[in-house]
């Protein structure tokens, strides 16, 4: 089996909607998926971009799409009573799950995305947080320094690999290469799902031929 990262926000619909629909893309494939939450902030931050939600237009226009594609693709999807919020609480929680301290499974992954996706109520609202852990039963402290230095070190790993986005998937480096293959958006779902399909193109000039465009004009 192909082992798959799939690195995720739950802030974020895209993550939503791309975990929802994976099993599907990937159907007839062979892997199995490590499940990793990572702070998108951090990667904002660290790449110097604002988020979707904080550009006024961009903003209205996320929403309308990700209904859209909710629609589209059989999700279950209402908006939380705000957006964004500050998704701290829950990867801690994600992250506080198992012992390893970086590898929620599926069922856990998906008690959070549809503490958020579904319902259209606060996804920070305390008393709900509080029912949600106890679903969860968490087998570490999700306040534990323990629990907050793993959730650290995995944006770490994200921003060393390259990660500048949620949902990321991560395809192991193909032969000859050291670095892995991401694959960004909900929208890289079938993309990614070609690759692990063995399509040829992925092993032809494209995939690296693409990065090396020299850059035109680059604003200060």
């Amino acid at each position: 089996m192909t082992p798959i990262t799939f690195w995720f926000d739950p802030v974020s619909p895209y993550a939503y909607l791309a975990f929802e629909r994976m099993p599907q893309a990937f159907e007839g494939s062979s892997y199995e998926v490590s499940y990793r939450p990572v702070l998108f902030a951090g990667l904002l931050k660290h790449w110097g971009q604002l988020g979707p939600a904080e550009i006024a237009p961009k903003r209205d226009w996320t929403y309308r799409q990700v209904l859209w594609l909710a629609e589209r693709q059989g999700t279950r999807l209402e908006l939380p009573a705000a957006h964004p919020f500050n998704p701290l609480a829950l990867l801690r929680l994600l992250a506080a799950c198992n012992e390893d301290g970086v590898t929620p499974n599926r069922w856990q992954c998906e008690q959070v995305l549809h503490h958020v996706w579904q319902g259209g109520a606060a996804a920070d609202d305390a008393q709900r947080l509080t029912e949600l852990a106890q679903r969860l039963a968490p087998q570490r402290d999700p306040q534990s320094d323990a629990v907050k230095q793993s959730l650290r070190e995995a944006g770490e790993q994200a921003i060393a690999k390259g990660l500048f986005g949620v949902p990321t998937i991560e395809l192991p480096p193909r032969a000859g290469e050291s670095a892995p293959r991401l694959f960004w958006g909900q929208d890289g779902l079938d993309m990614a799902a070609a690759a692990l399909r063995g399509e040829p193109w992925f092993d032809g000039p494209a995939w690296h031929d693409a990065t090396r465009v020299p850059a035109g004009v680059q604003r200060r």
